[in-house]
């Protein structure tokens, strides 16, 4: 028979062994767990809320894979002043979603707060969307826009933005835009 003291001899190198390997082991998978949290964890960024609609800076903006220059670049932007929807922050970099649905990453750096919008394509089978002269169905037409058009939010009540560009100024029914959020008061 095997004494005590002779047991606890080789069983403490043992056990000790087999906790640090499972330490090694929790630690190895702890960046992994962080990394995988941190895209969808706004504290890793600006801490603003998510998601949120900014507009593009500048006339070429890399869309990439991933939030870091290690990541391919899967597109371009050309044009300035395209609103996109930032829908997670890790660190420095945005995920952005554009009107068609596609996603990738951007620097922080190349967005912008000015609100901007696209007319968006009419519920119904009319093509062109009404500006009013003020936010009422029953004022003047200043004009009337095709879906796509772009323009800049100066304000929006929750039913109404004032909606201007490029030869238009007006008010257009805040559900008929992709760039705000239904109910959103923009001063």
């Amino acid at each position: 028979m095997v004494s005590a003291g002779l047991l606890r001899c080789f069983m403490r190198p043992l056990m000790v062994a087999q906790m640090g390997a499972a330490v090694a082991v929790a630690v190895a998978a702890t960046p992994v767990v962080q990394s995988a949290q941190a895209a969808n964890d706004q504290s890793e960024g600006s801490g603003l809320p998510l998601p949120r609609f900014v507009s593009l800076k500048s006339d070429h903006v890399n869309v990439r894979g991933g939030p870091n220059k290690d990541h391919d670049v899967a597109w371009v932007y050309t044009r300035p002043a395209l609103p996109v929807e930032i829908t997670a922050e890790y660190e420095n970099w945005r995920r952005i979603r554009d009107r068609d649905g596609k996603e990738g990453w951007v620097y922080h750096s190349l967005l912008s707060g000015k609100r901007t919008a696209y007319v968006a394509k009419p519920k119904t089978q009319a093509d062109l969307v009404p500006l009013h002269e003020s936010a009422d169905r029953t004022s003047p037409l200043r004009a009337m826009l095709e879906p796509g058009v772009l323009g800049t939010i100066k304000r929006c009540n929750g039913q109404w933005c004032r909606f201007t560009g490029n030869g238009f100024d007006g008010w257009i029914e805040q559900d008929r835009l992709w760039g705000v959020y239904p109910n959103e008061k923009i001063e």
